[in-house]
């Protein structure tokens, strides 16, 4: 499904987003270090590839800043204002490989793990999902996981996103035989959350 955001890229990058207990916003240097450590947890890392060193963590840090200024969105950085100054990421990104479902805008996070369980996933995700379906004009969002990871599929289904078997892939940047090649898929159309939207008011 074909997706637009050519409002931002007019407008400049969205380099702040603020919730009730959160503020997304633009990376700063100081988060670096923090990532890293993120990066090398493995409760964090279950699901992922592989633990990241410093150097691929920074890489990846650097990335994800370069997506701001080539697509006006991206992972925001996340603070707890009075708590703690970055506790990971939130936000909206391309994936890099072809899918039967790509070009897609996914929805992702990751968060430290003593900031797990406390609601700030969804809370973060839903204000990407706003940004998203409201500022930028996306038509579709999409998220993907791992068929185990419990837990991000429970903030995907409280987000109000929609799971079919029909949509689970290989994922192709991991190669055959790999234990978490297999991804299950959820999607939220702007129709779907701007009915649910209104549903809530």
């Amino acid at each position: 499904m074909a997706f637009v955001y050519l409002e931002i890229i007019a407008m400049g990058p969205i380099l702040k987003l603020v919730t009730e207990r959160l503020i997304l916003r633009a990376w700063r240097e100081s988060d670096l270090a923090p990532f890293a450590d993120l990066n090398a947890d493995p409760q964090v890392m279950e699901y992922l590839p592989g633990r990241l060193d410093r150097q691929a963590s920074d890489a990846m840090a650097g990335r994800i800043r370069e997506q701001f200024a080539q697509r006006g969105f991206g992972l925001w950085a996340v603070e707890v204002p009075g708590r703690a100054d970055f506790i990971g990421y939130v936000g909206l990104s391309v994936p890099r490989f072809s899918a039967p479902f790509t070009p897609c805008v996914e929805v992702g996070w990751r968060l430290a793990f003593d900031y797990w369980g406390q609601g700030y996933a969804t809370e973060a995700a839903r204000a990407a999902l706003a940004c998203g379906f409201e500022r930028l004009g996306l038509s579709e969002i999409v998220s993907f996981t791992v068929p185990a990871n419990r837990r991000s599929r429970r903030v995907m289904e409280r987000l109000g996103m929609n799971h079919s078997e029909a949509d689970d892939f290989d994922h192709p940047l991991l190669p055959s035989g790999h234990p978490l090649r297999r991804h299950v898929l959820y999607r939220l159309s702007c129709s779907d959350y701007c009915r649910k939207a209104l549903g809530k008011q």
